[in-house]
């Protein structure tokens, strides 16, 4: 019950929202593509991010 309120680990909260957005690509792909790039390049700057939190974390 308490951990409802515990905050999650910022790179488990990335890799949900790329997977997410990653998800949310694929359907626009059959739509509208102009659409579906514009997500892949911010899925691409997600992907990113959790890299550097990755490196971050080794050190």
């Amino acid at each position: 019950m308490f951990g409802l309120f515990r905050k999650k680990d910022p790179l488990s909260e990335l890799q949900k929202k790329y997977e997410k957005t990653m998800a949310e690509v694929h359907k626009l792909s059959h739509v509208n593509r102009k659409k579906a790039d514009l997500l892949m390049a911010e899925a691409d700057n997600i992907a990113r991010q959790i890299e550097a939190l990755k490196k971050a974390k080794n050190r």
